[in-house]
């Protein structure tokens, strides 16, 4: 039996090349007998081959092509929330750069692995140019072209401070506005924090933010909202990793873990080692009796926001 599969991959490799049809789930499901469907923030996909938050997801023009190429998901660059007063508590993250490289990277053993960078961290431009690419993506959706969930890097605390809901508040409207009719789908960015702030380095604090982030975007929010929220590896062991995975009891996805941090370059990183340490961390967790998350796991280096 696997030699007969492994004879058809080749066949159909040969036969299509890097053309492969736009229906690809449709030929598995038939010449190979495998159901790719999944679900993303509780919405059916076709297969779970999409596109992380980043670079490639920040116009209109990026996602035509991906709904034509048959991506079945698109998170889109991850837009830095504001109050109504247009006041952003992490304008910092706000960076504008378009250049990525894709680089080699060996891992700790030798085996050579490739890496993208780029110094860009979010949305550089205006909330008004998001929602309009928010509405571009609702409308895809809509058609059953392509599900595109917006991303969202909210206010984090220090410990002895107050959430600033009136961010929370105001983002969150605008963003169900745009979108239309409800659920709301919305994805929590904690990444670039979570790696090379000092704010990430207070295992307390970090613990709190999973724990509340998912609450005060489900109370900011004037419909219901499926909430995704992106976990970066942050600079502890794994097992506090498994410590973050059961403190976001509240989200209804989690996306882990995306990227690993070099502090003498100042930049995140994927390659064998981003991949070895994810797979470890989740063959070590176990999900808890009442939790409701599904996962979306970057297998390899996806660009993060």
């Amino acid at each position: 039996m696997a030699g007969r599969t492994a004879g058809a991959l080749e066949r159909d490799f040969e036969r299509f090349g890097r053309a492969w049809p736009r229906d690809f789930a449709a030929l598995v499901r038939a010449e190979y007998r495998i159901d790719l469907t999944a679900r993303y923030l509780g919405e059916a996909i076709a297969h779970p081959v999409g596109k992380g938050s980043g670079q490639l997801s920040l116009n209109d023009a990026q996602l035509e092509e991906d709904a034509r190429a048959g991506l079945a998901f698109v998170v889109l660059k991850t837009l830095i929330a504001e109050d109504e007063r247009g006041e952003r508590a992490m304008s910092a993250w706000a960076i504008h750069e378009t250049r990525m490289a894709v680089e080699r990277r060996a891992a700790p053993d030798g085996r050579s692995g490739w890496t993208v960078t780029w110094r860009g961290r979010g949305w550089d431009r205006s909330l008004s140019d998001y929602l309009a690419l928010v509405r571009s993506g609702r409308d895809l959706t809509r058609a059953g072209r392509l599900l595109v969930v917006p991303s969202v890097k909210y206010h984090l605390p220090r410990l002895s401070e107050p959430f600033r809901e009136g961010e929370y508040r105001h983002t969150t409207a605008a963003l169900a506005g745009a979108w239309g009719e409800p659920p709301l789908l919305v994805e929590k960015d904690f990444s670039p924090t979570l790696a090379g702030d000092a704010l990430a380095d207070d295992r307390a604090q970090i613990l709190r933010w999973l724990e509340e982030v998912p609450r005060q975007i489900r109370s900011a929010s004037p419909v219901p909202v499926r909430i995704g929220v992106k976990l970066m590896n942050a600079r502890f062991d794994d097992a506090f990793q498994v410590e973050m995975m059961r403190a976001t009891r509240d989200a209804d996805t989690l996306v882990c873990f995306n990227r690993l941090f070099d502090s003498q370059l100042g930049l995140a990183y994927g390659g064998w080692e981003l991949s070895d340490r994810n797979l470890h961390v989740l063959d070590l967790y176990r999900p808890l009796p009442t939790s409701t998350a599904a996962f979306a796991v970057p297998a390899t280096s996806t660009p993060a926001a």
